[in-house]
Formats: structure tokens, sequence, C-alpha cells
């Protein structure tokens, strides 16, 4: 029988099974019948509908999709429990493992919570909720494996998980209080009674009047949590144990595709040998990626991971032999024991190799990764290679023919970008690491854009044997990764260095001969040539120091040098959030201003929370896009043929497949690209398929033929060709309040004056759960569509325009968003009009997700913007007069552009009076994907032209900053240059207290004298305040409706104009209808956001969700109570329910419609006069301190403290977490967030492997927030203020304290001059910045005609 088989068959049939086998939360699965290519996040969520497990990327970038694997170790039969990113683990790899996933932990329909799933709800650890399951799972992980972690433990557990929504402080505190620290600082209400505060001296009560309403300090306390109990948890399967599953071979073949797991070393070699090109798979980190986005070919993979024979460790006598199949989690707790158990002296190799590890992507990958695939594919910017050249590492090869090699990784390892001398047949068994000798140094550096789970920009690692008695170097040698298309080891520059002495000559000579072999020349592929030279020459400057230190050589003092990469030395996380509790003798039922909990927030933690994403339709068809592959250009054709033949294929449309207008979005953007493209990724066409896999494979076999033209990328650009949108342009001249003439201020009167540039770069919404629609035909031209989308009725409108349909039939509707940053409030539109043209045509459900590498290059981002400014002071110092020309990138379409560009000039004073301004502001049109909305939505751009020229000012005419600054602040009832009078401005008050909470003056004195002292490690402190205007800029906008019913049970269900995307707004809803129906929030649901319950619902956005809804809430609400009064006034002593039920049979309508407006005024953009734009301000301000590497560009934040004036607070914990998630949003946006687009137009930042927002270790050691107290705002819902947008400025606290270590370090090289620094403050602008004798030695770039740079400059 065997021989009439096809030979992979045949092969096949020789292992012990041939069908998957594996337990998800305690139940056993068994299949046959899967694709090997299949990820377990796929296979979990499509085929057995276990929605909990989110994929926010599908790289391994963002732990949104993590889940605990379980398994026995091989060779110790030890169970293990760690925790993977299960959309980079193929489901063939869990053959014979437990998988536990979220819902195996607790759920709120039993009303059982796991203790991390308590306590993270309880801290109100979760906003849109997307990322949650991830970080549960994650903590889950550490908790199987170490029951009694410490605070290090926890942040090394959460590397990888990323979240955009809290700023991670009550995450941080829900899984720190399962430190061995206990509650790790969290005060419990014993300490508050206690008479525990975080203001110590200053707490309200050491005051000698109790106030009315008491400061709070903290908002969550856990000790009334349940404590964990590790003997409560799920055991690991019997079966699996028992059948010694984790011996046994597997082996699966299905739909052209073949896996293998031997379990012996024979049986590899065996498979290599009839597959030489088979790939082998252990943490799958790079080739998932290439199946998924470069879909490449894999008839065969290879699993050995089961092998017991390359799990072996042992100690030889010129190093440890480290077994391959071993993880690279598994190798540091390895390393770490023996770093322990051996001197010191022997050990540096195996230290630089735990701390490279640390940052060695995130701990979810390093679970499941080997050290073999790293070196195999030979990533020239891997983080480990430069290590094992440096120290002449062992690989130990096998192949069946030839047997067993060893090779040293030399420089005659690696022959060319991504090869090496091993062989296709061979087989990486192990490494031996070496002992390092006793008058040996060996060092590793690194530098990324961000410290965790970011791959290297430079990475290094140095060995030199000095004779610690001549100081004469018996060797020297150094490797780099990330400056050639290989991992190179120093060839040129240590010729000769034997037998020199470690002493400054050497020094001088070494950063010469580094600078010459290192070199990198104008536009080389990824960009940062002079950076990376200097990062080369920085990590020798940091490895001679820390040498001749060693060596104690005088004169060279350690000087505050990083001495390497590794794990941070950070402070223990402190943070306060102070609030204002209720007043004395609020009723119990009154919800408004109390930190209730999300209303999503268990369902967040459980998994249960329901997304459009998890939409699951019977005989749901799925969409992928066909995208042009050029930025500008004419389509010459589109050959669908061999996608059609793909099994599984259902259809394709196009232009020709709309029925309706083929513009939407008013006009301006077509829903297929027609004879001509314009930004690259633009979308042609969409191919219909039975899954989303099959879908996408077939929309990458579509040929697309484009005739490239020249595209306009930059501002620059687009100035040149005077390519604009909107040609008239947006003027603002505060002269015209007073007068009909436009007065041009006289700079001639005026001795201090400065002008200036400064760029802004744009930034990507990351919002965790990619643009997804679902798109339902019904009968009779109907068509229900549900969307993550801010703008359900904007959903509608373009839908119904594109079918040609009235509005009436079509119905958008979305229960909850993860996460939408104003990325969903317009650009959703597109793509449901997309999918519902698909159904249409199919007459079936359609559902298209995008996936994270599309949606970042088709969607847009937040606005890039160019200032030219110039500015004048009075001999009082008073703002004499400013002019400031503002130049956004508004992409290919207008769309939301022009109501970007008129909050940016209606910001541009912050909260500075000028005695004159004139304003000019225009959008270019460029071949780039529209910008959009974006949190701020113009206000930070024009904001942070504002404290630039401030900083200008003060710097230019050695003023006082802080002094200066509040000189020009608005005082009550100024009025604005756009014609805003400003009442309740408190503005001075939140900069007095900030100031007062940070203890600035003490600590800037401290850091002035800490600088002194410090050569290489520079402490910046700065203050920032912030106004941000409340309404939509567009008057129509500004309405809201709400539909509210009562039931008989008395139970109410709200309807109304609010989409819930993390902020919080159903829970305000709900505590707002509380206090106006005087009914507990238990009795209140919101369900969903639909089109079909109240129409022409503006977009969630402008940050008056609460103010615009609860206005509208407020008034349905006291229609039912005047209906309802008759009833209580007659049954006085009745209760809720009796009082509904008695409406009910006497026919008095239980239902009501509301509606609310706020204030606007319209602005005259064309002439530049103002008016009372917006109904409110809300003001802020934030003082950040940071400390900064000046050698490689790297900082740390070490405190931020914010004082926001959002008038009485609806709900403190959603407010304050608001503020906390904007600010470190806003922090990302000015330090690090970098778009990268190449001159042609092709994105390049797609996914969290090049684009960083911040991670846990990003944020403040110390996080200090307070609620302005006092600060009743009349013109808002029970006096609260709108919260969402105005705090993310602030961010920008972290920039310009930046700029102030910077100005230290460049002082001390004699540089005093006044200096730009655009954003985002990346590493690489703050090394070039702090320009030294280093950077002296790199060529300056050659004029921009002459090269081609990698990145445009947008």
């Amino acid at each position: 029988m065997v021989a009439s088989k096809k030979p992979i068959e045949a092969e096949v049939s020789l292992y012990d099974f041939t069908e998957l086998v594996f337990y998800v939360n305690g139940k056993k699965i068994v299949d046959g019948g899967i694709d090997p290519r299949t990820t377990l996040a796929v296979y979990l969520r499509d085929k057995l509908k276990l929605f909990g497990t989110k994929i926010g990327c599908n790289e391994g970038g963002c732990g949104a999709c993590v889940v605990m694997i379980s398994d026995m170790d091989p060779v110790t039969e030890k169970i293990r429990h760690y925790s993977a990113n299960s959309c980079l683990t193929p489901v063939c790899a869990v053959f014979g493992k437990a998988v536990t996933t979220v819902e195996g932990l607790g759920s709120t329909v039993q009303k059982k919570l796991h203790p991390i799933q308590e306590r993270l709800s309880i801290a109100h650890g979760s906003q849109c909720g997307f990322c949650t399951p991830g970080f549960v799972m994650a903590m889950y992980a550490l908790l199987r494996t170490n029951p009694t972690p410490t605070e290090k433990d926890v942040d090394e557990a959460l590397q990888g998980n990323l979240c955009r929504c809290t700023g991670y402080r009550p995450i941080l505190e829900a899984f720190y209080s399962f430190t061995k620290n206990g509650l790790a600082k969290a005060p419990t209400k014993k300490d508050e009674m206690n008479g525990f505060c975080a203001l110590g001296e200053n707490c309200c009560k050491n005051q000698k009047a109790v106030p009315e309403r008491a400061e709070k300090a903290k908002l969550s306390t856990f000790d009334q949590c349940s404590t964990y109990d590790p003997t409560q948890e799920l055991i690991f399967p019997p079966e699996l144990k028992l059948g010694e599953y984790h011996k046994r071979s597997f082996a699966l073949t299905f739909g052209g595709v073949t896996w293998f797991q031997p379990t012996s070393l024979t049986e590899l070699l065996r498979l290599k040998r009839e597959h030489p090109h088979a790939r082998l798979i252990s943490g799958n980190s790079e080739l998932a990626v290439e199946l998924k986005f470069r879909f490449i070919e894999l008839p065969l993979a290879i699993n050995p991971k089961q092998v017991a024979e390359l799990r072996e460790h042992r100690v030889e006598e010129d190093g440890i032999y480290m077994g391959l199949g071993l993880s690279l989690t598994e190798m540091k707790d390895i390393l770490t024991e023996y770093i322990e158990e051996y001197d010191v002296k022997k050990t540096a190799v195996f230290r630089s190799v735990c701390a490279m590890l640390h940052y060695f992507a995130g701990k979810h990958v390093r679970n499941m990764a080997s050290v073999a695939g790293n070196i195999a594919t030979a990533s020239p910017i891997s983080d480990l290679n430069p290590i094992w050249m440096a120290s002449r590492a062992k690989l130990h090869l096998v192949s069946e023919e030839r047997g067993t090699r060893t090779v040293t990784i030399d420089e005659k390892f690696f022959v060319a970008y991504r090869r090496t001398v091993i062989q296709p047949d061979e087989v990486i068994i192990a490494i031996t690491i070496p002992f390092s000798g006793p008058t040996e140094h060996f060092r590793a550096y690194k530098q990324a854009q961000r410290r965790e789970d970011d791959i290297a920009i430079v990475t290094s690692a140095f060995s030199a044997d000095v004779d610690p008695d001549t100081k004469t170097i018996r060797h020297l040698r150094f490797a780099f990764g990330g400056m050639a298309p290989t991992t190179k080891l120093s060839t040129k520059a240590v010729t000769g260095v034997e037998g020199r002495k470690w002493n400054r000559e050497l020094l001088d000579d070494m950063i010469v001969k580094i600078q010459e072999e290192f070199s990198l020349p104008p536009g080389v592929p990824g960009g940062m040539s002079r950076y990376r030279q200097a990062l080369t020459m920085s990590f020798f400057f940091k490895y001679f120091t820390f040498v001749a230190h060693q060596l104690q050589i005088p004169g060279f003092e350690h000087f505050g040098i990083d001495e390497r990469i590794g794990e941070p030395q950070l402070e223990g996380y402190q943070s306060t959030q102070i609030y204002a509790d209720v007043p004395e003798g609020q009723p119990d039922h009154d919800a408004v201003g109390r930190p209730v909990m999300h209303q999503s927030g268990e369902k967040h933690v459980t998994g249960e929370a329901v997304y459009s994403f998890d939409v699951d339709v019977a005989n749901m068809l799925h969409a992928a896009l066909v995208t042009s592959p050029k930025a500008k250009g004419r389509i010459e054709y589109v050959d669908i043929t061999e996608a059609l033949e793909l099994p599984g294929v259902v259809g394709y449309a196009d232009h020709t497949d709309v029925p309706g207008s083929l513009l939407i979005s008013h006009g301006q953007v077509p829903v297929f690209a027609k004879d001509e493209v314009s930004y690259h990724c633009q979308p042609i066409g969409v191919i219909v398929a039975t899954d989303h896999e099959t879908a996408r494979r077939a929309a990458n076999l579509v040929k697309v033929s484009i005739i490239a033209e020249e595209a306009i990328v930059t501002i620059e650009q687009a100035v040149a060709a005077k390519s604009f949108h909107w040609p008239a342009g947006h003027r603002i001249h505060s002269s015209l309040l007073k007068g009909d003439k436009v007065i041009e201020t006289d700079w001639s009167k005026y001795d201090k004056i400065v002008k200036g540039e400064v760029k802004m770069g744009g930034q990507e919404h990351f919002y965790f759960e990619t643009i997804n629609c679902t798109a339902i035909p019904h009968e009779n031209q109907e068509m229900e569509v549900i969307a993550s989308t801010q703008g359900v009725s904007d959903c509608q409108i373009d839908v119904a325009t594109a079918l040609g349909f009235p509005m009436h039939k079509v119905v958008a509707r979305v229960r909850r968003l993860g996460g939408g940053f104003g990325g969903k409030e317009s650009c959703v539109g597109l793509f449901a009009s997309i999918t519902a043209v698909a159904a249409n045509k199919l007459r079936k459900p359609v559902k298209f997700v995008l996936e994270r590498f599309d949606d970042m290059a088709i969607t847009g981002t937040r606005h890039p913007f160019s200032f030219k400014y110039k500015a004048a002071l009075n001999n009082d110092n008073k703002l004499a007069g400013m002019e400031v020309h503002l130049f956004s990138n508004g992409g290919f379409a207008m769309e939301l552009s022009k109501g970007v560009m008129e909050r940016a000039v209606t910001h541009i004073d912050n909260v500075y009076n000028i005695e004159n301004s004139n304003i000019y502001g225009r959008i270019c049109k460029t071949n780039l994907a529209s910008n959009t909305a974006f949190r701020g939505f113009g206000g930070p751009q024009g904001m942070f032209a504002t404290e630039t020229i401030m900083n200008h000012l003060a710097e230019q005419f050695n003023l006082n900053l802080n002094d200066f600054r509040k000189l020009n602040m608005y005082n009550e009832g100024d009025c604005t240059p756009f014609g805003m009078h400003l009442n309740q401005c408190n503005i001075r008050r939140c900069w007095d207290e900030c100031l007062q909470l940070s203890d600035f003056d003490k600590r800037k004195t401290e850091i002035d004298a800490l600088n002194k002292s410090s050569r290489y490690r520079k402490r910046g402190i700065y203050a920032v305040p912030t106004k941000f205007g409340i309404g939509f800029g567009f008057k129509q906008l500004n309405q809201a409706g709400a539909l509210i019913h009562i039931y008989t049970d008395g139970t109410v269900l709200i309807s109304y104009a609010g989409c819930e995307m993390g902020q919080g707004l159903h829970t305000k809803i709900i505590q707002i209808a509380s206090r106006c129906l005087g009914v507990p929030i238990e009795l209140i649901h919101v369900h969903e956001t639909t089109t079909d319950k109240v129409p022409n619902q503006s977009p969630t956005a402008a940050s008056v969700g609460s103010d615009l809804n609860g206005l509208a809430v407020q008034d349905a609400c006291v229609k039912l109570s005047e209906r309802l009064k008759p009833y209580k006034e007659k049954n006085p002593d009745g209760k809720w329910k009796d009082w509904v039920y008695a409406c009910y049979v006497d026919r008095v309508s239980l239902s009501a419609t509301g509606f609310g407006i706020i204030h606007h005024e319209p602005i005259d953009y064309n002439n530049g006069r103002g008016a009372e734009l917006y109904g409110y301000c809300v003001y802020g301000v934030a003082v950040t301190e940071v400390e900064v590497d000046c050698l490689s560009g790297d900082h740390h934040v070490i405190r931020s403290d914010i004082v926001m004036d959002i008038g009485d607070s609806l709900n403190p914990a959603v407010d304050i977490g608001q503020i906390e998630g904007a600010f470190i949003q806003g922090y990302g946006l000015f330090t690090m967030e970098e778009i990268k687009i190449r001159p042609d137009g092709t994105r390049l930042t797609r996914g969290p492997g090049n684009y960083k927002i911040p991670s846990a270790d990003d944020v403040p050691r110390h996080f200090n927030v307070k609620l302005l107290k006092g600060s009743s705002n009349n013109r808002g819902i029970f006096s609260s203020k709108a919260v969402g947008e105005p705090p993310l400025f602030l961010g920008v606290s972290a920039l310009f304290a930046i700029k102030e270590a910077i100005k230290s370090y460049r002082e001390d090289h004699g540089l005093t001059e006044y200096f730009t620094l655009d954003s985002p403050a990346t590493a690489e602008r703050i090394r070039m910045l702090c320009e030294d004798k280093i950077t002296a030695k790199i060529p300056e770039l050659p004029e921009k005609h002459t090269f081609s740079p990698w990145i445009a400059d947008i």
C-alpha cells in the first residue's frame, strides 16, 4: 500500500500521528484537514469561534493575540507554561500541547473572574479593550510560571504587549499588585483610613479647613480583591502526559502543504537530505510575515523543536554548549544560572548575550524563537550576530551525508545578504558560547527606535584582551550590524592594534578608522546614514571608556556613560490620580462624578466584548483589495485571470460594478481607481472568496500594470508645484476684530525679533482593531452595514451614494470600536462602500478586514505640517506681533484637511495673548493617501509651532522661560486672534498648580547641577501649557439626538448619536441618565450605535461626545421625568418600577427622543475675520523630566506631572484614563512615531515592525495626574468639560525637555546659538543635534538634487 502512495504521503504515513491533536481550554481538538500555513490565531477565531483572542498586526508586534501554551519538555519531562503570539504560531506547532485563551480564565456570564481579570477591571485598565485579552494572557502565563513575581518580572512579561489607549499606568498597577511587594505602593482602603496620601504634607486633610469635596489620590485599591491561588488553575491534560505526546512524531499534509514534526535528530537529518530547501520553523517570527505579506510558497515545513538532542546544554572546556532547539527565553535563563555559578571574569560574553536578549523582540517571541533561526536568516541588523562574531562563537552543524562540522562565526561566515556558509542539507544543532578570558573586556551595544521589542538601527559587540599591567592590547575585535548587507566584523580598523597601548592616541586613531571602514553613502537602504555612522563611533567611544575605566587609566573616568545595552535600572513605579470626591450627601443612585468602571470593563478582560471585527454571519464571504503598486500613474491593465482560477475565489468587483456614484466622501474619493491612480495602495478592485486568506492570496495574483508618473510627495514639492487643495487658503487677522483693515506688524518698531522654520511629522493612528466592515444585502434594495466606524451616518451616506440607494434603505451600525482616535471618522466609508458593492453584486454577506499592513498604507495619518514664523516682543517682553505660515500635507483628496487646518490656525495662539497676529494656512495636495482626522485635529500642530516660537524668543533674548510665558498668558475675558473671548480661563491656575505639584523650581536647580557633572548623560525638565477649543469647526455637526425607552420592569435602554471607542462615552451617558432619571446605573443599558434609531448623526469626534449626547439624553430624560412626575406625586412611597408601570397602565408613552446642540459661530477664513467659534476651552499643563544619552540619542522619561481643567468630572476614572492615554499618545507623536515614505510615494511604515508606538517601558516612572478642583463649567453637561483630545499636546513636554538636555550638551561643546528641534525627536535627531568631535568627522549630506534619499521628508 505504501508504494502506491505519492512520496510525500508515504513519508507522512510513517509518523505517529497524521492528525493534529491538541487541547484548548481543557477541550480536546482533533483535526486532520487543516492547512499547515494556518496560524493558531486564525484557527482559534475561525474554526473554534473563540473571539477573545484578537489579531492586531499579524506580525507578533502588538500582543493582542497572546495565548498561553503548556507542554512537556522532551528532555526534563517537566510541564512548561509560556506565552506566545498566536498570530505567528502555526496551529500545527501546538500538536500535543495545551492552549489556554482568555475564555479559559473567567466569564461575566458565569459571574466568575480570574484574579487577573478582576484586578485589571477594578484598576480601570482597559479603554477600547481590544488589547486587553493579550495583556491578561501575558500576565497569566507569568503567574503560572512564577506565582510571586517581582515588578521587573512583570515588566518583562509585558514586553511585546502594546496599548494605544490607557497610557499603561492602570495596567501596570493592576499587575504589580501580584508582586512580592504586595500592592506595589498602591494604597489600600486601610491606608487611606490611616491617613495615607500621595500628596504627603500637601494632603487636603492637613489643611486648616476640610473642603466640601475631599480630594482623593488613587482611583483603585486592591485589598478587597481575590488572592491568586495557583492550585485552582486548569491542570495539564492527563491524556497528553500519559500518552507522551511530547515524544510523538507528527506529520500532516493538506492543500499541497506538508508539515513534519520529527522527534529524533536522525529523522530530522533525513528530512533535510530529502528536502534540502524545506523551511525549518521554530518561532516562525520571520517566515510568518513572509507568508502573510509576501505570499511566498511553502510546500514543506519542518518543526525541529521536539527533537530532544537539540535541547541539550552543557559546560565544555571553552564555553557553554547550547542546543538550538532551546528558545531564546530558555537560553537566557540557562545563561543566567551559569553567570551566577561562574567567576565574573569568565561570563562577560554570557552577560552581554543576556543583556541583549532582554530587548530582543518581545517576550512572547522569545518564548518561541531560537537562536538558530536568527543566525540562519542572516539578518544584517541581528542583535546577537555581532556578539557571536566578536566572541568567535562556534556553530555546530550536521548533515546526514557529511556528518558534523564546527564553524566559527567570523568574517567568513556571512557570505552575502541573507546568506551564510550553512549548506541546504545542514541543520544547526548547537552553538558554543565562549567563556571570556581573565583579561578580556566584552560589551555589546544597540540602538533602536524604541528600546523594547524593536529591531536595531545599529547593533555592535566589542572584545579586547588587554594586559592589565602594561595596558597593551593582545587582541581587539568588534562587529557591527546595520552597517552593511551583512553583519560585519572589522578587518581594517583593527589591523595593527596588537601591541598598542590602550590610550587616547588609540581612541583618536580608531575613531577615524571606524569612520573610514564603516562609512555609508547618502541614500543607503534604511536611511539615517550619518546617524548610523555616528553610532559606530559612539559605541566604540563608550566601549573604550568602559575598558579604560576598568584598567584604571587616569583621565578616563566613567563620565556617566551608559555601559551597555541591558535591563534598565529604573526607579520603582509611582503614580497618583488626584480628583475630587462627590459632594457629601449626593444620593447613592446618582453616579455622576463617581469613578465608575467602564461599562464594558469586565467584558474586555474576559474577551467577551464583541467588536465588528468578530462578526460572523452565516454564508459570509470575505474580501481582499487589489491595490496600486505606484503612487501616481495611469492604469494600463488589470489581469484577474489567475486569481479567479484559485479554488475558493467567488468573484471580483471594480469600478464597473459600482451602481451609484463612483465618487463618495462629498464627491472627493473614488470607491475604486478608474484610469489613473493617485496614491500608493489605492484600491483598484476587490477579490471575494470563501475565506480571508484565500481572498488575500488571490488578490496578490492579480496583475496590475501602472504607467508611472512623477509623484508629488512632500510639502516642499507641493509648494514648488503650487499644488494645493482649497487654493484660497486660510487666514486669521486679529486686527479685523477691531476694525475693517488688516494691520501688518511693523517689524521696524521692535528690537526683539525672531524668525525661523520648524517641521512636525505625521502620526499613524494605530488603533488596535483595524478597519473592518460586514455588508449584508437584504430584500428590496436594503443593505445592512456593520462597521468599525466613528461616524455611522457618514458610513451610511457613502454606502448609499455608491450603491445609488436611498438612505432609508441603508442601515449602518456599530457596537464598540477597538480604538479610533479620528482614524475611523471619515475613512471607513470607503471600505464600507467597497464591501457593499461586492455584497450587492454577489447578493451574499461579505466581510472585509484590512490587514494592519494595508490599513497603514491606505487610510491616511495625522497631517504633517511645516511652519515659517516671525515674532516680535515689545520692551516689556510682551508678544507684540506674530506672523506664521502653515503648510499641511493633505494627501490626494482634501477630505477633512480643511477642518484640520482651521483648527490649527485657531490654536496657533495656544495660551498666549498676542497684540497682533497674522496667520496663513495652505493645504498641500500630494500623492499620498488622504490624511485625515487624528486626536487633536490640527490643534497640536498649531500649538507646537507656538511653543517653538516661545522657546526661540526666550533663548534668543535670555529670558526666564517660565516667567516669560506666564507674563504673556491669557487672563479672564481676553480675546483670541480668532475672535473668541475666554470665559472661565483657568490656564494660570493650572500653570501654578502644576509647577507646585512637580516641584519644578527645585528639580530644575538639581538638574542644572547634575548636568554640570554628567558629561554624556543629560537631563531636561520642561513645562508646557495647552488650551483647546471644544466643538466641531463645522456648525451643523454640533448637534446630537437620543432615543430612550423605559420598559415595564423599570429598565432603561438608551440609543444615541455616539460611538463607544474606548473613551467611556457609554459609561458617561449611563451616569448622566442615572442622575436625570434618579435610578441606579444597573437599570440602564446602551446596546449599540445605529442609524435606524437615531438619524443624521455627527461623527463621535471633536471631544464633544459627552457634551452633545449628554444634552440630548438629558433632554429625553426631562421629557420622561415630566411624564412620570404625576405618578410620583400620586404615590410618593412607591418605587421606580411602580411609577413606570402606572404610566404604562395609563397609556402614557415611556419612550422619548432628545436633542442637543452646543454653541458655534463661524469664522470667515477667506478674509480672516474671527468669531466666537468654540463654546469653551479646556486648559492643562504638564511638566516632564527626561534623561538623554547624548552619545546614542536614546532617552528615558523620568517623571511627568499633569494638571487638567476638565470642570466637574463626570467620571474621574474615565477622565484620568483619557488624560494619561492622550498624554502617552502625544509623547509618541513628538518623540518616536515616524512615518517613513520613499521619494516615489511608497509607504514603508506598515506595521509595528517598523512603526513604533510607546510601550510600557516608555511611560514615566513617576506619573501624577491632578484634576483642577473647583472648576465648574457653566457651558457643559453637569458642569463638566470635554477631555478626549486636549491632553494630547502635553506630550510635547517630553520633546522640549529633550531639547533642554541637548542644549546642555551643546553648551558643553561650545555651541550656544539657538537650534531647532523638529518633531518627532527621534534618537537620530537627538544624536545628530548633540554635535561633538564624533559628528564632526562624518561628512555632511551632499546637495538634495545629487542623490535620492531613502526617506522623503513629507
